[in-house]
């Protein structure tokens, strides 16, 4: 939904935007391309990998792009560093990039087989592997009912401890495996992978999505200048819950305005174009 973006951040030459979550910057490329001359763009991200060809596609623009590998949970103490006080638009981007996605090496996807790691900052400690293999069959279920609100989270969990008593699970591939067999045969021909649910759970933990979305959202609008906006793009239900609620929360106390009553949705042309996109969901506020 860059369109969307591009017009709800009502860019102008000169204006200050932070992307929270700037992957590899396809994004960012449009919006520095309307706060030119005079704007400031701010792009976070976990991923070095990202920031990195981030960092080259925007590399025209100078030192107007700024790029800091973080989280964006820390978006106070990032901008904090950089002298900048207040901005007149914030970006959130949730979730998984296809570049990530597309990268084997990265265990986030059942498609390619490769590594169980699925962490965005590849210097944190706690992989997917770690968790796979380490955590009781009641905390693996609570995972996949919580964070993948996956129907056989019981099933899948009890298979999961039974495979790795006989060996470690080591692998995207074994993973998916072992979830097909634990999903009964009847529910394997969906349209959606029957692993797809797990991988999301398990990813949601490592990184600790969830829990720092609400964090951000709060951060990012008391950073806001008045009139300045703040956009908020999900992928699933659980991100857009959350989303909603901080902003119902922020409104009830004076803080923003709400500009989307329900979530914009992508028109059929993009999802046409980019069949990824058909799940993503746009909630924007303004700050009072």
């Amino acid at each position: 939904m860059l369109g969307e973006v591009i017009d709800y951040l009502s860019l102008a030459p000169g204006k200050v935007i932070v992307d929270a979550t700037i992957g590899t910057g396809g994004h960012s490329r449009a919006i520095a391309e309307h706060i030119m001359p005079g704007g400031r763009l701010i792009g976070i991200d976990r991923d070095e990998d990202s920031l990195a060809v981030a960092r080259e596609r925007l590399c025209d623009f100078g030192s107007a792009c700024e790029f800091v590998h973080g989280s964006f949970s820390d978006i106070d103490k990032i901008l904090e560093n950089l002298n900048i006080k207040k901005v007149d638009g914030v970006l959130f981007d949730l979730g998984l990039s296809s570049y990530q996605l597309d990268d084997p090496n990265r265990g986030f996807s059942f498609h390619n087989d490769g590594p169980l790691d699925m962490r965005f900052d590849r210097n944190s400690f706690i992989s997917a592997y770690d968790l796979v293999n380490n955590l009781n069959e009641e905390e693996l279920s609570s995972i996949l009912r919580t964070f993948g609100e996956e129907r056989w989270h019981n099933r899948i969990a009890h298979f999961l401890v039974e495979e790795r008593e006989k060996h470690a699970i080591t692998t995207t591939r074994e993973l998916s495996d072992i979830v097909v067999k634990a999903v009964p045969s009847r529910y394997r021909h969906y349209r959606i992978h029957p692993a797809t649910r797990t991988f999301q759970a398990v990813r949601i933990a490592v990184n600790r999505e969830l829990e720092i979305i609400e964090t951000g959202i709060n951060k990012a609008v008391d950073l806001l200048n008045a009139g300045g906006r703040i956009c908020v793009i999900s992928f699933h239900s659980l991100e857009d819950r959350i989303a909603k609620l901080s902003f119902r929360k922020l409104a009830a106390g004076g803080k923003i305005n709400i500009i989307t009553a329900k979530p914009m949705v992508p028109r059929f042309s993009e999802i046409k174009l980019n069949p990824k996109s058909r799940s993503s969901k746009l909630r924007v506020a303004e700050r009072s």
